[in-house]
């Protein structure tokens, strides 16, 4: 009989043995810190998934077939059922192409442990005897003494300062005197995957969770961001003033829970003492629902889960997403894809312009003098990247911080290979929790762990397969490099007949360019200089001296796509773009091949002229890495609608034919690309599921006419478009 132990953050949560082609387990009972009556372990039973995403069952049924597998090739190995691993090390195999994946501590051929890592927490499954082989040695040593037992639940209707109430459950440690509190503020139902928190009850804290205003059993209504900074103000001081509490809470989460976290901490509440955000949302305007300006059309799977009074997952997954995201006008579109209307929506597509809707929501901008400390984590493919992205900006001169980023989704620390881009088998991370409680216990507990002393961001960089340390973000060992859109040297040439056809056509030709004789040659019809069906043009580091412009047009009925699943919920990912590429309507820039590695640490900046012979457009950047083969693989990305190049809160219409300076900050990223490959960059005007189509009107993302627009986007001379990168030293 084997026996082995589930851990979460170096809790034992379960016991099981494995008696031939059965298993048997014991669970934990967190209120007696007993483990419950030995009972065979069933595809049902969710306990261990809730806590730390791991199919134990599947684990402990195939650990022989395995071994089997690894004695027989100790590089790796694939089974029947298309588990695969690859080495890492001596001792550790990653199991690749698939989500939380369960990897193996191995020794003398012998798994002695299953790794599952995620977003911020890692559960082990580790062979009884060789506990100390793993990172349980480090929880031991941090938490030599006996956990707490859960006190059973109480709930509370917290009052807020116009009194509305929302509903809290409170978890408190069997210890004497008083803790300090680690507060969840979520939309998605308090009790709703509540197990992962209490590992924070069993080290001693008090934890807080509450349904945000208008969600499940909380009073008011439910519009996301607009009432969070009052609200986490107002719990904050609840919390205080309770019998059991301390005075000290921390927060934690991700994503709206990451949102609500900087929401109450603009606030100024001297109560909150230390933040674990993870992936937060940003601002409407920066990051969602109205990134650049643009209205994200991505966010509805999200939008539809949270529709009702209480969180329906199901409603997130649809075969339909088409005929969705084409209904009009936009106020239609949820009570037809639905069956009822949902009143947050109708009220955000009211909203145009950025106003005290919008704004009050922006806890950047809310933000007074105060700071509180922050572990701050995100990906390089999180769709709420930008939000993040506001949080470094904010925190750039503020010491109290730790940053890490790693090659993740919105979904966090769970991947090696997304959507069929690799990554090495660094790019998961096992110590998160291990950061999280070392920075809840010095900050909030006094504890002097050194945790401040540890440099203040780690980031993995891809295509190199390596973790690094910085001092500040943006990395201070990096330098600007500009690149310049240019033309592939041969397209100066007026387009010739029978090239009418091209929609992304070759520069527009500009007066005094009649006597170039390098761009003057003339053009055959089979030579078409397509800037995006042939990607012959240009990244250069000097800047053409003549004024060039490349022609597109753009149809919002037959927008380009940007390349995800809406049911998937992750809007950022990495895909392969070599194909839509080839649109008339992407214009293409690429480097010559590279002739040594180059890596890019930092987010971009696109600074585009352009002109249109409508009052308003779209522009969407993308930044790709092209291999040997052609394969471009879309790393980064931006928008704006360019009424609002200037600002958010007022709107300027373009006037036809006059050139603007527009600027798109993109999503951040560490790559190196390859020694060989290209970097690109394209340009475009639309992106189907992510942002609904811009109607180049007055009426925008929702208006009833609709034009095609001719876009140009200017390259040389005094409209020297260019993308402004960072690489590393």
């Amino acid at each position: 009989m084997e026996r082995w132990g589930f851990y979460l953050s170096g809790i034992r949560y379960g016991i099981c043995e494995k008696e031939g082609e059965h298993i048997f387990h014991q669970p934990l009972l967190v209120e007696t810190g007993e483990f419950g009556e030995k009972r065979e372990l069933t595809k049902e039973e969710e306990w261990y998934k809730k806590l730390g995403k791991m199919d134990v069952l599947d684990a402990l049924l195939h650990t022989e077939e395995y071994e089997h597998a690894l004695a027989e090739q100790e590089e790796g190995f694939s089974t029947p059922a298309g588990t695969r691993y690859e080495r890492k090390s001596e001792t550790e195999y990653v199991e690749r192409e698939i989500k939380f994946p369960k990897d193996l501590l191995v020794e003398d051929g012998q798994i002695i442990a299953f790794v599952t890592p995620a977003r911020d927490c890692c559960a082990l499954l580790v062979r009884e005897g060789f506990e100390d082989r793993t990172l349980l040695a480090k929880w031991k040593e941090t938490y030599p003494e006996p956990i707490c037992r859960v006190r059973p639940v109480q709930t509370y209707m917290v009052p807020m300062r116009d009194g509305v109430r929302l509903a809290a459950d409170v978890y408190l440690p069997e210890k004497e005197g008083t803790a300090a509190a680690v507060l969840v503020r979520t939309p998605y139902g308090k009790s709703n995957d509540m197990e992962p928190y209490y590992r924070f009850v069993q080290r001693g804290f008090a934890v807080v969770i509450q349904d945000v205003r208008g969600r499940e059993d909380s009073e008011g209504e439910w519009l996301p961001m607009y009432y969070e900074v009052e609200d986490g103000d107002d719990t904050l001081n609840w919390i205080a003033a309770q019998p059991w509490s301390s005075g000290d809470v921390a927060m934690t989460g991700g994503s709206y829970l990451g949102y609500v976290q900087w929401a109450a901490a603009a606030s100024g509440n001297p109560h909150l003492k230390a933040m674990l955000s993870s992936v937060c949302s940003g601002s409407a305007f920066v990051d969602v629902p109205r990134r650049g300006g643009c209205f994200n059309s991505g966010m509805l799977a999200w939008a539809f889960a949270v529709s009702g009074q209480r969180m329906d997952a199901q409603k997130m997954v649809r075969e339909d997403w088409d005929e969705v995201l084409a209904i009009r006008p936009l106020e239609d579109l949820a009570p037809k894809a639905l069956g009822y209307d949902v009143p947050f929506l109708r009220k955000w597509i009211s909203h145009m312009d950025c106003d005290e809707l919008w704004q009050r929501g922006s806890w950047k901008e809310r933000f007074g003098a105060r700071r509180v400390p922050a572990l701050i984590m995100s990906g390089w493919f999180d769709d709420n990247g930008m939000g993040t992205t506001e949080a470094l900006d904010l925190y750039a001169d503020y010491e109290e911080k730790k940053v890490v980023l790693g090659p993740w989704m919105h979904s966090g620390n769970a991947n090696y290979d997304i959507h069929g881009f690799a990554l090495g088998n660094n790019a998961l991370r096992y110590d998160m929790d291990l950061l999280c409680f070392a920075w809840l216990e010095h900050y909030v507990n006094g504890v002097d762990n050194g945790i401040e002393k540890t440099p203040k961001v780690e980031y993995y960089t891809m295509g190199s397969n390596q973790w690094k340390t910085a001092d500040n973000w943006p990395v201070p060992e990096t330098r600007e490099l500009v690149l310049y859109l240019d033309g592939d040297g041969t397209d100066g040439a007026k387009q010739q007949p029978g090239n009418e056809d091209c929609g992304a056509a070759s520069r527009e030709q500009q007066p005094g360019d009649e006597d170039c004789k390098a761009v003057g040659q003339e053009q055959q019809p089979e030579e078409k200089t397509c800037a995006a069906a042939k990607n012959r043009g240009r990244l250069t580091t000097e800047k053409a001296p003549a004024a060039e412009a490349d022609i597109y047009r753009y149809d919002p009925e037959n927008p380009p796509v940007h390349i995800i699943d809406l049911s998937e919920n992750e809007l950022e990912v990495p895909e392969d773009y070599t194909e839509e590429e080839k649109r008339k309507d992407i214009l293409c820039y690429s480097t010559e091949s590279l002739e040594q590695d180059l890596t890019i640490t930092g987010d971009a900046l696109a600074q585009i002229y352009i002109s249109s012979d409508c009052e308003d457009t779209d522009l969407v950047v993308r930044i790709t890495d092209v291999d040997e083969n052609g394969r471009s693989m879309k790393l980064a990305d931006g928008v704006i609608c360019v009424r609002y190049r200037n600002q958010f809160s007022r709107p300027e219409f373009m006037e036809p034919g006059k050139v603007y300076p527009v600027e798109i900050r993109t999503t951040k990223l560490s790559h190196t690309f390859q020694k060989g490959h290209k970097l690109r960059v394209t340009v475009t005007s639309g992106a189907k599921n992510f942002i609904f189509p811009n109607r180049n009107t007055r009426g925008g993302f929702n208006g009833v006419e609709m034009k095609v627009a001719e876009n140009r986007i200017h390259r040389g001379g005094e409209y020297a478009s260019r993308i402004v990168l960072r690489q590393e030293i």
